[in-house]
C-alpha cells in the first residue's frame, strides 16, 4: 500500500490518501495550488519555534466544496464515482488515515464502527451542499 495514494479518472484527481505511516521532514504540501482546500503534513523536531502570526485578509472564490476526513478509529470504505455519478473503485481507510476528497462523487460504508473528523469550507449549506444519488451495492465493489 502506497503512503500517499491518489485516485484519478482521466487525469483528474478525484481523491488524495495520506496514509497513517505516511512520514517527511519539515513542511510538506501534498496538495497543488488551486485546490481550495489545502493539505500539508508537518513534522518537526522538539524545541522547533514557529513564529505566531495572524492570516491576513484574502478574498478567495470557493464554488466547489472539497472536503478532508480523518480517521481516528475504526475502518471506512469510501467508494469513489465521478462527475457523472460512474463507480470507479473502492478503498479503505483506517485509524490515522486521511482523505482530501477533490472532486466527483463519494459513497461511504462503515466496517468497522469510525469515529472521524471532516473539516471542509463552510459555511454548511445543508440540503443544498450536495446531490444525493444511488451508490453501488455490497456485491459491486472493486478494490484496486
Amino acid at each position: 500500500m502506497e503512503k500517499i495514494e491518489k485516485i484519478e479518472k482521466k487525469n483528474k484527481l478525484l481523491a488524495m490518501i495520506i496514509r497513517h505511516d505516511y512520514t517527511s521532514e519539515g513542511v510538506n504540501f501534498v496538495t497543488s495550488d488551486e485546490y481550495s482546500q489545502q493539505v500539508a503534513y508537518m513534522h518537526h523536531p522538539t524545541g522547533k519555534i514557529i513564529d505566531a502570526h495572524v492570516h491576513n485578509l484574502i478574498h478567495r472564490n470557493v464554488v466547489f466544496t472539497q472536503e478532508v476526513l480523518i480517521i481516528k478509529k475504526g475502518i471506512l470504505r469510501v467508494d469513489f464515482y465521478d462527475e457523472y455519478e460512474d463507480y470507479l473503485e473502492s478503498k479503505d481507510l483506517y485509524a490515522g488515515d486521511m482523505i482530501l476528497l477533490v472532486s466527483g462523487g463519494h459513497g461511504f460504508q462503515v466496517l468497522d464502527e469510525v469515529e472521524m473528523i471532516e473539516v471542509k469550507q463552510g459555511p454548511y449549506a445543508g440540503e443544498n451542499d450536495k446531490k444525493r444519488f444511488e451508490g453501488i451495492s455490497n456485491s459491486q465493489v472493486v478494490y484496486k
